[in-house]
């Protein structure tokens, strides 16, 4: 089946919120077996709204739209869709006493504008909205199906998931699609394709497989439709094992793993403590590890040495090495990672230095340009990356890689004992 997602309200034309909705719904539909064929977003007027319609209308076995649902006056979707089907308004009492009651429990009354919330086109089936006070609206037209929704996520979430998915399942039968996500880190999209030309050729038409790049990684996604759900199931398992073994260490998790998660793992698995010292990434690389859960057992803290008199007082770097060779350098983040793991005992630190941005560049050093280090008590390795010229992207992008340094590190000392 084919779906047109329609977003309406002028806030998300004018950029004042961001249309999370339809990138949650694409992902779902995508799984239920939908294609998307187009989203659209359209502002609180009732001619612009039906002329979006009929045109997703005309590309689409079904239209989905959430917005303007509410009780206030720029919500106007009802009326334009009584308007587009020919239908009149009409009080729905039920829809009305749940609101009431709900308003009851929370010591409140109602508004004239929720009573005027609950006149329905008549040729709607209405959805329960236990998240909120809006029933969804179920249209069935001329073998096609259009459903408007509240544009509040967790209220079209429910909705979704309850009732929205498993009837157009029951109204457009068809196959399953189900997908494999493998995530790598350590090499651009260029040569991640390079490394699996010879595996995509080995792919069965009914299977698919797309690069999407991001700072510092590559999800891998094979995607794949036939009517034998177990048949592609297996099939998938082996392609993403294929996959797997022919990237070896470049593969760091699966579905929705993140870098930090990865690293966490293999640190509680061989009982060692983690510790950062960061320069230009300002604390930004200690806050993606400790936003996994249960990092506390083994991360013991980041030291933020911004300044070259922090950098030397607290981490006992050198005078003479930040004269020499400077602060953004290979010499001074061996330095960092020494001082790092002495003032905070532990096992394994990071360090990263660089120029983030805009200004502070040189000729020999540009804006980009970041020296990291991860080491322990024997041993301290050492990289230089470029980045760009944006000065967040540039802290992102230098956390993105030295996570995954963390973990070819781990990874290294790993081999080098079994």
């Amino acid at each position: 089946m084919k779906i047109h997602l329609i977003t309406v309200g002028d806030e998300i034309l004018i950029g004042q919120v961001v249309d999370t909705n339809s990138a949650w719904m694409a992902r779902q539909l995508n799984l239920a077996g939908a294609s998307i064929s187009g989203i659209s977003s359209v502002g609180d007027h009732e001619e612009d709204i039906r002329s979006t319609l009929k045109e997703a209308l005309g590309q689409a076995d079904a239209v989905l739209m959430t917005g303007g649902l509410g009780p206030t006056k720029d919500d106007i979707t009802k009326k334009t869709l009584a308007a587009f089907f020919g239908v009149e308004l009409e009080f729905h009492q039920p829809t009305y006493a749940r609101i009431v009651r709900f308003f009851e429990r929370l010591g409140r009354k109602t508004t004239e504008g929720h009573r005027q919330q609950c006149f329905m086109p008549t040729n709607a089936t209405l959805l329960p909205n236990k998240m909120g006070t809006a029933p969804g609206m179920w249209f069935e037209h001329n073998g096609k199906i259009v459903v408007s929704m509240p544009g509040v996520p967790y209220e079209m979430e429910y909705l979704m998931e309850h009732e929205v998915i498993p009837r157009l399942k029951r109204f457009f039968p068809g196959f399953p699609i189900a997908h494999r996500t493998i995530l790598t880190a350590g090499e651009g999209e260029s040569r991640v394709a390079e490394q699996l030309e010879e595996l995509e050729d080995e792919l069965p038409p009914h299977i698919k497989l797309a690069y999407l790049p991001n700072l510092g990684q590559v999800r891998l996604r094979l995607s794949g439709s036939l009517p034998d759900e177990v048949q592609l199931n297996r099939q998938l398992d082996e392609f993403a094992q294929k996959i797997v073994d022919k990237l070896g260490a470049l593969v760091f998790g699966f579905e929705t793993d993140s870098l930090e998660a990865a690293i966490g793992r293999i640190l509680k698995e061989r009982g060692k403590m983690l510790v950062t010292a960061e320069s230009c990434t300002g604390g930004y690389l200690a806050h993606l590890i400790t936003s996994v859960p249960g990092s506390s057992d083994y991360f013991k803290g980041s030291l933020i040495a911004y300044s070259n008199e922090v950098k030397m007082k607290q981490l006992d770097v050198s005078p003479q090495t930040l004269d020499t060779y400077g602060a953004v350098s290979e010499q001074t983040v061996r330095e960092m990672v020494r001082g790092a793991l002495k003032l905070l005992e532990a096992d394994v630190a990071i360090a990263v230095s660089g120029i983030a941005g805009p200004g502070g560049g040189t000729q020999e050093k540009p804006v980009g340009t970041i020296w990291m280090a991860v080491g322990d008590e024997h041993e301290v390795l050492t990289r230089r990356i470029y980045a760009g010229k944006d000065r967040l992207k540039n802290i992102e992008y230098s956390s993105t890689h030295a996570l995954n340094f963390i973990r070819q590190f781990l990874l290294k000392e790993r081999e080098a004992k079994a």
